[in-house]
């Protein structure tokens, strides 16, 4: 191990060097990075300073990331596996010529049959335009493999964006500095967002209110004005709830209104049935909040909304989104640059970016492989052949993603992976819990290894992430593998032999200047700085969109499904741990010791109901599963809701399993998304 994990040289530089990078991870603030090496070993991660939402911060996460590349368990050979898939795992180390032959004919004797027998699952590991769905798209398009619907994380938020806005866009970062009212609506921001936060207190501390909308009282609760916490599922009721009162006592833009909005009368006579009462008794919460938040929502200007994808992760989600969306439609705050809302800027680089360039879906050659949505991976690994499924699933690559942790319905995905039939190859950094059921685990490089290119959902700059040193042992880019696989299929168009510079220089229209991307390590879009002050969104006509957005209520709640309640009468909602992203980071020590062990809080007042003590181990359970965790009585938790906190790898929890045991697979009203907060459990002592 320590051969392998010593460092290979780059071409000489000077010693030490600073290399400019970028952050990978599933967070809007996608991070500029400085990275010093010296000897050709990384010695100090550090933020941008001249970037202008980075200004020179990173999260704990982040700053440790050599700690990540450096790990003593870092995947660094091939590794093919000896045991059975229902014992506990063993692999033994194999040759790159040995894993791709193997895995080639494996997969040309399922693409013979029908290469849909074949699904790639692939998330946000890695945010990169490269090393994400770059050279790995054309590879899955040429072989004419099943097609996967990527709808785990932020999919109903999304459509809900693109229905309301004609796209994912919303107000810029730096101008929250300037807002009087800031609403943060469904985000733990100091530990997800922490660059907002930045501009959230610079206009706190110059007198903005901040107020937080949360079922969870998080850390972010704790340094604003007002937290107000609905139950999970209710924010459209909320949201109707306003409008209720911008009407009632005339607080519109009648103007921004008659010509930027189309069904606004039918969206009026929706809202007028909500009533302050009426919300109070859907939310858990009082009247007066409902009016309170009215109040100053419409009387404050510039107000803004920093919505973020929490909220949406339940049935009703996109249409909460969207009826959240259209109330900076309402007052007109989209006339300043600091008013609006922002959910996701990632739409704001459609125009800029070239992926028929990077992903090439001529290859498909006509070909309509079928769709297979990754939140349903539990039910479609268990699914036979059918005229309406398509042929059984017998191949599985996995990479920048660990779904037998992550994936809702556990029970059901661990089931799916330990099918002896399944060819399941894996492309990891180590081995997570979806490794352990791998055929074959392929050593992947980390962001400090290889070069790729980044746009990001919450702010509006591209940036460029240089690879810092040579890859550690036989560690090899995704693009890499995916060429290599490619050789080994006898893929032989040109495509496949583009390295990833070439792939870089393809990723962004002419606008984005290379050289010039590389030099500074980032560039702004060039946009307005009050993009919809007069209007004219990326929709059709250009006019936000109110008709058809509703409240929808949850799946599972006491109001919508009373007898289910009557059983598991707890509302629980998984947030990530704030020292985690994902199942990012969990097994890198130090933050494992900061966040300690899986945790669920729950309010004193269902602790007391239940004889529970604080710290007592318990068993958090429904029809569907049940897992160990410590008991935590605090007053983060509202009554009748639990936050169980997530999402440890399986193996590192008590008893094997992590609070996706719970969780279900139905999808939401828009999106095709998880519904990972809409849940209903009991708690009981283990």
């Amino acid at each position: 191990m320590q051969d392998l994990l010593a460092p290979t040289s780059l071409p000489d530089r000077a010693s030490p060097h600073i290399v400019k990078g970028a952050c990978p991870h599933d967070c809007p603030d996608t991070c500029a990075l400085r990275i010093t090496v010296d000897q050709g070993r990384v010695i100090k991660i550090q933020g941008a300073a001249d970037h202008p939402s980075t200004h020179g911060a990173l999260c704990t996460k982040v700053s440790r990331y050599a700690e990540r590349t450096y790990h003593e368990e870092r995947l660094l050979q091939p590794l093919k596996r000896v045991s059975r898939k229902d014992e506990a795992p063993r692999f033994e180390p194999v040759s790159w010529a040995e894993a791709l032959a193997d895995i080639s004919a494996r997969l040309k004797t399922i693409a013979a049959r029908d290469p849909q027998a074949i699904l790639p699952y692939s998330y946000a590991g890695t945010m990169g335009l490269l090393q994400g769905e770059g050279m790995s798209a054309r590879f899955f398009n040429k072989l004419g493999a099943s097609q996967l619907d990527r709808t785990i994380c932020a999919s109903a938020g999304a459509a809900a964006l693109t229905a309301t806005y004609g796209h994912k866009v919303g107000m810029h970062l730096p101008f929250f500095a300037e807002s009087r009212l800031i609403l943060i609506w469904g985000s733990n921001s100091i530990a997800s967002n922490l660059h907002f936060w930045t501009y959230a207190n610079k206009a706190k501390r110059e007198g903005a209110k901040l107020i937080c909308i949360d079922p969870r009282k998080t850390e972010t609760a704790d340094k604003c004005h007002q937290h107000i916490a609905l139950l999970p599922g209710t924010d459209g009721a909320l949201a109707l709830g306003l409008m209720h009162e911008l009407i009632a006592h005339d607080w519109l833009d009648h103007d921004y209104i008659a010509r930027h909005v189309d069904g606004w009368e039918e969206l009026k006579a929706r809202a007028l049935n909500w009533s302050p009462e009426a919300v109070a008794e859907v939310c858990g919460i009082t009247a007066d909040e409902v009016r309170g938040l009215a109040r100053d929502y419409a009387q404050t200007s510039p107000a803004a909304i920093r919505l973020n994808y929490g909220m949406q992760r339940v049935r009703g989600g996109g249409n909460a989104v969207r009826l959240v969306a259209l109330l900076p439609c309402l007052t007109g705050a989209w006339r300043s640059r600091a008013g609006g809302l922002l959910l996701s800027s990632s739409g704001w680089f459609a125009p800029f970016k070239n992926m028929a360039a990077l992903e090439r879906p001529e290859l498909l050659a006509g070909r309509q492989p079928r769709l297979i949505n990754m939140s349903t991976i539990g039910d479609d690994l268990l699914r036979e052949a059918s005229p309406e499924f398509g042929p059984k699933i017998e191949a599985l690559i996995v990479y920048n993603s660990n779904p037998v942790a992550v994936a809702p319905e556990s029970p059901k995905v661990v089931k799916g992976f330990k099918r002896e039939d399944l060819f399941t190859v894996v492309l990891e950094h180590f081995m997570t819990d979806t490794a352990d059921l791998a055929d074959y685990v392929l050593p992947a490089t980390t962001q400090l290894e290889h070069l790729d290119v980044h746009t990001s959902y919450g702010h509006t700059d591209v940036l460029i992430n240089e690879p810092a040193i040579a890859p550690i042992g036989e560690a090899k880019p995704n693009t890499q593998i995916f060429r290599e696989l490619a050789a080994a299929m006898g893929f032989e168009d040109e495509c496949f032999r583009e390295s990833d510079e070439q792939l870089a220089r393809q990723a962004f229209s002419a606008e984005i200047d290379f050289e010039a991307l590389r030099a500074q390590g980032w560039q702004s879009l060039p946009l307005k700085e009050a993009p919809f002050a007069e209007g004219r969104f990326p929709t059709p006509n250009g006019r936000a969109q109110a008709a058809g957005a509703d409240f929808v209520a949850n799946y599972e709640s006491r109001r919508s499904s009373p007898e289910l309640a009557a059983r598991y009468p707890l509302a629980m909602i998984s947030p990530p741990a704030r020292n985690f992203l994902n199942s990012s980071f969990v097994n890198v020590k130090s933050l494992r010791d900061i966040e300690g062990e899986p945790l669920v809080e729950l309010h004193a007042e269902d602790a007391a109901a239940r004889g529970l003590q604080d710290g007592a181990m318990v068993r958090v359970f429904n029809d569907r599963g049940s897992y160990l965790c410590r008991a935590r009585i605090s007053p983060r938790a509202r009554p009748g809701v639990v936050n169980g906190l997530g999402v440890w790898w399986r193996k590192l929890g008590a008893g094997g399993s992590n609070v996706n045991e719970v969780t279900h697979q139905r999808l939401t009203d828009m999106g095709r998304a998880p519904s990972f907060y809409d849940c209903l459990v009991e708690v009981k002592a283990a």
